[in-house]
């Protein structure tokens, strides 16, 4: 059933018209909005890469995984709470521990993979392609991995990020940030 109408009386019963009172959100969610951003950008990129062969392609994508590290913006923002999973996966990388569970990488990983999260990085992405830090062909083969269902390139920001906070490895500055 259909919310009340903008010129419909408030439910909370100010008697007042629903578009003066409770501000009730109407129109798109601002994760709607954040994926119809995502999917423009990635509508644009594919023009970047629309010539190359497959090999070229697979090439690209599998710099996908080395290029987080080329910029803190590339990064996904990890929770502020520190749950047992990220705590494990922090402890894990800290102490160059082979056997950490992947498990717990794909529920952070599942955590902070948002649409938000994809519009600030594909945003990341296109500012370090107009300074020229990055090629136009990296960054559209990004954009489009962060427009698909894909994680290939959120995963390899998320593992950036935690090597980064747990200080295994300086950030794209040289600078080292204590654990």
């Amino acid at each position: 059933m259909p919310g009340p109408g903008r010129n419909d009386p408030c439910p909370c019963g100010s008697g007042r018209k629903v578009k003066r009172c409770c501000e009730q959100q109407r129109g798109p969610s601002e994760e709607q909005l954040a994926r119809a951003h995502v999917a423009l950008l990635a509508r644009d990129a594919a023009r970047d890469i629309a010539d190359l062969s497959d090999d070229a392609l697979d090439d690209l994508w599998n710099g996908l995984f080395d290029l987080p590290a080329t910029d803190l913006t590339l990064l996904v923002r990890l929770p502020k709470l520190i749950g047992p999973d990220l705590r494990h996966l922090l402890n894990s990388v800290a102490n160059d521990d082979p056997d950490w569970d992947t498990e717990a990488l794909i529920r952070v990983a599942a955590d902070v993979d948002t649409f938000q999260q994809r519009a600030q990085l594909a945003d990341a992405l296109v500012r370090l392609r107009d300074q020229h830090r990055i090629t136009r062909r990296q960054a559209a083969a990004a954009i489009l991995d962060l427009d698909s269902s894909s994680r290939r390139f959120i995963d390899s920001s998320l593992l950036e990020a935690i090597a980064l906070a747990a200080g295994a490895i300086p950030t794209p500055g040289g600078l080292q940030i204590a654990a």
